[in-house]
């Protein structure tokens, strides 16, 4: 990790370790699940350059298998959450063999369709529920002995769960095989033509980034010990493009940045019922025409921008 990276991340993860003292913890708890969900995304459509309108498929379905672990056969918390992260990878498994053959609209129209037919599995199926969902999902200790039942300590566990992901992201966009994938997003019949299996390097990410979206879900379902259909839902898959093209597509913390900034409008705006949706409509063409690269984007184009003037300016000092 690069230096100016390890500070920036210590001085994120030392905000958020204090921010309880100040916010209710229950309301960080859900930014941070959101949080990974748009981080998961912004692996595919940032790094590979797949554009999914379904990736509330995983984050869904790992509710409700996480919540029917829990509750249903009573299995610790650690691993209801596993289970549900397991479901969502075997269910990318599934989805991307189907989806990764097609490129552009024919993916994203691809993976909306497998999404709907997964709502209307979840609507059906006797074990999430129906419409009720899976409600009243208990919290037992984790690991035996750490009472999750207090949410400021529960908001420490879904720290820790939200940075092993983010970290793990972070190491596979570092890595080799995250520079193939770049490869591909820029110019995939040229890493085609160097000899890259192309599907498969898209198939492995698309079930990394559909694990990671299941681990947000199914930790979601036990912070708010909750399953419901809102989560697996097309109108799902919407926000988690929203939340990560407002806080800047292909950049590490910029989901982060742009679920903290929906899930806060969602929160403090709810008292204008369905004008939040307009807000966020308003919220969302503003980006789009102004900060193309999202928040944080555009900030790391400023500072990239002051440095190239800076070294311009000490060459012209120079002669």
């Amino acid at each position: 990790m690069k230096r100016n990276d390890v500070f920036t991340f210590a001085a994120v993860l030392a905000l958020l370790a204090v921010l309880p003292a100040a916010i209710y913890p229950l309301f960080l708890m859900k930014v941070l699940c959101f949080a990974l969900f748009a981080c998961a995304f912004n692996l595919l459509i940032g790094y590979v350059g797949l554009l999914s309108f379904g990736h509330a498929m995983f984050f869904g379905f790992a509710a409700y298998v996480s919540g029917h672990a829990v509750k249903v056969w009573g299995w610790p918390t650690e691993a209801g959450i596993l289970a549900g992260t397991g479901a969502a990878a075997l269910l990318g498994v599934a989805a991307g063999a189907i989806a990764i053959r097609r490129q552009g609209i024919y993916f994203a129209m691809v993976t909306l369709a497998l999404a709907q037919m997964v709502f209307f599995y979840c609507h059906q199926a006797p074990f999430t529920g129906g419409e009720d969902g899976i409600q009243a999902i208990p919290r037992r200790p984790l690991l035996g002995v750490i009472d999750i039942t207090n949410d400021t300590v529960f908001y420490y566990v879904v720290l820790a769960i939200f940075t092993f992901g983010f970290l793990l992201i972070y190491r596979v966009i570092h890595s080799p095989f995250g520079q193939v994938l770049k490869a591909i997003r820029e110019n995939e019949p040229r890493a085609i033509s160097l000899g890259y299996r192309v599907d498969r390097y898209k198939l492995l990410a698309f079930v990394l980034s559909a694990a990671l979206a299941g681990l947000a879900g199914a930790t979601k379902a036990i912070v708010f010990k909750i399953a419901s259909l809102t989560d697996v839902a097309w109108q799902m898959s919407g926000e988690v493009v929203l939340m990560t093209l407002v806080g800047g597509m292909g950049t590490v913390l910029g989901p982060l940045v742009g679920a903290a900034v929906i899930v806060s409008m969602q929160n403090y705006l709810a008292r204008f019922g369905e004008w939040v949706l307009v807000i966020q409509g308003a919220i969302f063409v503003t980006t789009v025409l102004l900060l193309r690269r999202g928040i944080v984007g555009e900030i790391v184009a400023a500072f990239a921008r002051r440095a190239l003037r800076r070294g311009k300016d000490t060459a012209q000092d120079a002669d």
